[in-house]
């Protein structure tokens, strides 16, 4: 592929927009549909750990696409890679209400992760290349703040319409296809990809420890909490309104905060911003069976939790913009996902198997010994560079 003349910066502002559009329809169909999913296997009789079992399905689908979004955005284009990818994640979506067999589903389950796997990809290098270098942290936060609207608009959608009849997967295909459109309207403004990159999977990893084992704890409680967060809260007694208004909370407090955090991470050093996203996750998750008994302090418990949860990826994404660039950062954005996948395999199983053995405690213990974690890989990263 050769090189692109430089963007105006109008055409760049266009592009991004059109991106950050996108992205907040994505994640208003994945929001809903997550959740959804999950509520419909519990009342097919499925147990937690067999729900946990098929949304990381979902991660492994993640890990084995991930190595081949770069190779083939090269062959074909960034943009008809990502119009192609959502289009699967679309089709795979409304066809879940149509299959009844537990293995339909699985295979769902894979195609469906692998479509948004190269979406995501596309979309956040798209985001992390056309930026400004002095405002790529804004910028991030701009998209995270759009996602997280998204991730905040499903859940009250799915507590409306709840999650039996066609009516939830039908809104959840919507508005997935929505996302379509501003892709397909900016898909002559694309990132350039002249070359292959040199750099392993786990050159990147070792380059930005930090972020990568950052995204790694990001996918496992994102989707680990969106998965079972819902039935803990039925465990807990709050009804099925009640528990999906959970993610809400979590999603507002997402686009309140990215926003704030992408601007730091312009300003401040970003891994200690890393740092303070995981000690208030970590908090956060202890905190919640100590305050379930008051709605509105476990929402807004939530909401400040969520928001610093989410800072995980956003931070991460500006750590990897300052590091690399060209094809090196398609590379490392698709390592970046790739732990964001493992970690979409390892949450789900770890935090219904935690609800399963504890349904009080074992979901939060769970979510923030992954935290915690993280906290311990950057105390490590920080006595090696000293």
């Amino acid at each position: 592929m050769t090189a692109a003349p430089p963007l105006q910066s109008r055409t760049r502002l266009l592009a991004l927009a059109a991106v950050i559009a996108a992205a907040a329809a994505v994640a208003t169909g994945l929001s809903l549909g997550l959740p959804l999913l999950a509520m419909v296997m519990q009342a097919r009789g499925h147990s937690a750990s067999w729900i946990g079992l098929n949304t990381a399905v979902g991660g492994l689908a993640a890990l084995a696409a991930t190595p081949l979004v770069t190779p083939l955005a090269r062959r074909i284009g960034p943009s008809r890679l990502l119009i192609a990818s959502l289009g699967a994640a679309v089709a795979t979506f409304a066809a879940f209400p149509l299959v009844e067999s537990t293995a339909g589903w699985f295979a769902l389950r894979v195609v469906f992760h692998a479509g948004l796997t190269g979406t995501f990809v596309m979309s956040e290098f798209w985001i992390v290349s056309l930026a400004p270098p002095d405002r790529r942290g804004l910028s991030i936060g701009l998209y995270g703040t759009a996602f997280s609207l998204g991730l905040s608009i499903g859940p009250t959608v799915l507590g409306l319409v709840g999650s039996t009849g066609p009516a939830p997967f039908a809104i959840g295909t919507a508005l997935l296809g929505i996302a379509l459109v501003p892709l397909i309207a900016a898909r002559h403004v694309e990132p350039v990809l002249e070359h292959a990159s040199a750099l392993s999977v786990m050159d990147h990893v070792r380059a930005a420890p930090e972020a990568m084992a950052g995204a790694f704890v990001f996918g496992a409680v994102e989707a680990g909490g969106l998965s079972i967060l819902p039935l803990w809260g039925l465990g807990v007694g709050l009804g099925e309104a009640r528990s999906a208004l959970l993610l809400t909370a979590i999603g507002l407090g997402t686009v309140a905060l990215q926003i704030p955090l992408g601007l730091l991470a312009d300003r401040v050093d970003r891994i200690r911003l890393l740092a303070a996203a995981s000690v208030v996750g970590a908090i956060g998750a202890a905190a919640l069976p100590f305050v379930v008994g008051d709605f509105a302090v476990t929402m807004a418990l939530l909401f400040v939790w969520g928001g610093f949860g989410t800072g995980l990826y956003t931070v991460g994404l500006a750590v990897l913009g300052a590091r690399r660039a060209g094809a090196d950062l398609a590379g490392a954005n698709a390592a970046f996902v790739l732990m964001y996948g493992l970690g979409m395999v390892v949450g789900p199983l770890a935090i219904g198997r935690g609800l399963d053995l504890a349904p009080y405690f074992g979901l939060p213990v769970a979510i923030a010994g992954f935290f915690v974690a993280h906290l311990a890989v950057l105390a490590v990263a920080r006595r090696r560079q000293t």
